[in-house]
């Protein structure tokens, strides 16, 4: 059941679907519907979302009421309905998405790589770590400079 995000603590699980593209404006009412509808008929979980950049899914999941296999596996298989409905990839983590300027963009390791090389981007360009799994984590290590993050012997 959706509750406020207030009420989830620190400990809470993130879970982060990022886009392969942006949410169009005229896509995120309906999207914004969707998930609170699936959050609010979540049985026996206490969870929350937020859509972040019109790109990216963040689940909170109260450590209270952690994700049964059931739930998990409803969960997937509602990402997998959004990303035919919206046809857009949301369960490709392995890319990097990063900040140029008031974008997010997403690469490929391969292309980031030769971002880097060609000073395309640099330590200080800031990356979305989409592998945190708490609340906490969420607040203080989403958004990282490059240099300080798994990319860091990339350069």
């Amino acid at each position: 059941m959706k509750i406020a995000m207030e009420e989830l603590g620190d400990e809470s699980k993130v879970i982060i679907y990022p886009g392969s593209r942006k949410f169009y404006a005229n896509e995120l009412p309906d999207l914004q519907d969707k998930v609170a509808s699936f959050c609010n008929n979540l049985k026996g979980v206490d969870l929350n979302f937020e859509i972040r950049y019109d790109r990216f899914l963040v689940f909170f999941i109260s450590d209270n009421t952690p994700l049964d296999l059931d739930n998990h596996n409803l969960l997937v298989s509602f990402i997998l309905e959004l990303e035919k409905t919206y046809e857009i990839s949301l369960l490709d983590k392995v890319n990097v998405c990063f900040k140029q300027g008031p974008y997010v963009q997403l690469k490929e390791i391969p292309d980031f790589k030769l971002l880097i090389k060609n000073k395309g981007v640099s330590k200080k360009t800031i990356v979305f770590d989409n592998m945190i799994t708490t609340k906490l984590e969420f607040k203080d290590s989403w958004e990282v400079p490059a240099g300080e993050s798994w990319l860091s012997h990339f350069f």
